[in-house]
């Protein structure tokens, strides 16, 4: 039995671009695999992490356990949790919407809980991800590739990338939508086109991405 673990970081209710693209992908995925899968999702957006969570958790580990308080407890079970979640799974999806240029305090929090867990902690000799693929849905309101006027405001990619990468040894692949605002945004009315495209491309991708590591799994 495969396993699909997703994170969604949208604080939308509705109209999510990252949650529709990441459902696309998870669709694919598990279309491709039949009945034999299995998906763990978690919505941070909507369901946040205590912001404190992380900073009990970190101080903990230099506490006896037999020494913790009920708080320090309560904060090491919790990164077990998700770290838990992410360990368990034959694929990470996680749905990372850009807001105010760089990565929203949800995902945030969640990376640095599981960060303080030591398969997924800096040095860990063997990374929980180690060979596993990874999908980084990246859903960002305006355009900023090279040429536009914001071009080099994106601090969030590259950061998730280093951490995905570099730290927890996955598989990376980068599914992208700009211009998500277009639509509901006057000043970008000459950009509604292109980001619709935009937008099919995703989802094309997030098909096209699915079905391929579905028949990675199963081989």
């Amino acid at each position: 039995m495969s396993t699909v673990f997703r994170l969604d970081a949208s604080i939308k209710p509705e109209g999510s671009v990252s949650r529709a693209v990441s459902e696309t992908l998870e669709n694919a995925i598990v279309a491709e695999l039949g009945g034999d899968v299995t998906v763990t999702t978690r919505s941070i957006g909507l369901n946040p992490l205590p912001s404190d969570a992380w900073a009990t958790a970190a101080f903990a580990g230099y506490v006896p356990a037999e020494q913790r308080t009920d708080e320090q407890n309560a904060a090491v079970a919790l990164a077990t949790e998700l770290a838990d979640e992410l360990a368990s799974a034959d694929v990470a999806i996680i749905g990372a919407p850009f807001y105010n240029w760089g990565v929203t305090q949800h995902l945030k929090t969640w990376f640095d809980l599981v960060l303080t867990d030591g398969r997924f902690g800096p040095g860990a000799e063997q990374p929980a991800g180690a060979g596993k693929s990874a999908f980084l849905v990246i859903a960002r309101g305006g355009g900023y590739g090279e040429g536009t006027p914001r071009f080099g405001w994106d601090h969030a990619t590259a950061w998730l990338k280093r951490v995905l990468e570099d730290v927890w040894g996955y598989e990376v692949t980068v599914i992208e939508a700009e211009l998500t605002l277009a639509e509901t945004t006057p000043a970008m009315a000459e950009l509604v086109d292109l980001a619709r495209k935009n937008l099919a491309d995703a989802h094309a991708a997030a098909e096209r991405h699915g079905k391929a590591v579905a028949s990675k799994i199963a081989a």
